[in-house]
C-alpha cells in the first residue's frame, strides 16, 4: 500500500476531527477544508492529491462540475457522504472517473473500506495491519514508520526490530532471544548487533519515542506502552 494525499471538503456530516479519525489508521495525508465544495475545488486546483472527499449531506454540490474537474486531473478519485433519503436514490455515478458514495449516517468503518478500495485498489488492508503508539503509526503491511505524520527512514532489520518489540509489549527479552526472533537461528553475528539497532532507532524515532525502549540492565529490552 502506497501513501496517499486526500482533500476533504468537511461539513455537517463529516467534520475535520470526523476527518481525522476516518483516515488516522490509514497510509495518508489529510487536508481537511472547511468550506463549501465550490470553494474545494478552487483550493485544490494545481495541487497534486489522490481523493477528493465531499460532504455533500446539504445536497449542494454539483457533481457534474466536479467530474469534469477532477477528470482533467488524471487519476484522482472521489468520495461523496450524501443525504439518506435524498440524494442517495437519484446519484448518478461519475464515469471518468473512480468514485463512490456512502450516506450521511454509515458506519465510518463502512466510509473507510469505500475509501481503502478508491485508493488501493486490489490492495485492501485493515484496521489490524496498523499499530499506533503515541504519534507512531507502523504500518505492518507494507513496513512504513511514521512519527507525527513523517515517514522514519529504517533499514528492514531496525523496522523488524521495532515491530517485534512494539506487537510484544511489557516483555523483557535478552539479546539472545532479539537475535533468534529477528534476525533468526542463522545469524552469527554477536548480541552487541543488537545494542547498535537499538541506538539507531532510538535516534530515528525521536525522544518522544525512544523513551518507550527501556533497557533492564542484565536483561535485555523491552517496549513500555
Amino acid at each position: 500500500m502506497h501513501s496517499k494525499t486526500i482533500i476533504v471538503s468537511c461539513g455537517d456530516a463529516v467534520t475535520p476531527e470526523r476527518a481525522a479519525a476516518l483516515f488516522s489508521s490509514m497510509d495518508a495525508d489529510v487536508r481537511a477544508l472547511k468550506v463549501p465544495p465550490n470553494q474545494a475545488l478552487d483550493a485544490m486546483r494545481g495541487a497534486s492529491f489522490d481523493m477528493l472527499f465531499i460532504d455533500d449531506s446539504d445536497g449542494s454540490c454539483d457533481l457534474a462540475e466536479v467530474e469534469a474537474a477532477l477528470s482533467r486531473g488524471g487519476s484522482t478519485t472521489a468520495l461523496f457522504v450524501v443525504m439518506e433519503g435524498g440524494r442517495a436514490a437519484s446519484v448518478r455515478l461519475p464515469v471518468q472517473i473512480p468514485f463512490d458514495f456512502a450516506c450521511e449516517y454509515a458506519s465510518d468503518d463502512e466510509v473507510k473500506v469505500r475509501c481503502r478500495r478508491l485508493l488501493w485498489p486490489g490492495e485492501m488492508t485493515s484496521d489490524a495491519d496498523f499499530v499506533h503508539v503515541g504519534s507512531m503509526t507502523i504500518n505492518l503491511a507494507t513496513y512504513q514508520v511514521k512519527v507525527a505524520g513523517e515517514p522514519v527512514d529504517l533499514t528492514f532489520m531496525e523496522y523488524a526490530l521495532l515491530a517485534f518489540l512494539v506487537t510484544h509489549p511489557g516483555r523483557i527479552y535478552s539479546r539472545e532471544v532479539l537475535l533468534s526472533q529477528v534476525w533468526g537461528f542463522d545469524y552469527y553475528g554477536g548480541t552487541r548487533t543488537v545494542d547498535v539497532h537499538i541506538r539507531r532507532l532510538r535516534a530515528k524515532l525521536g525522544p518522544e519515542m525512544a523513551q518507550h525502549i527501556e533497557t533492564v540492565r542484565g536483561a535485555g529490552y523491552l517496549w513500555e506502552s
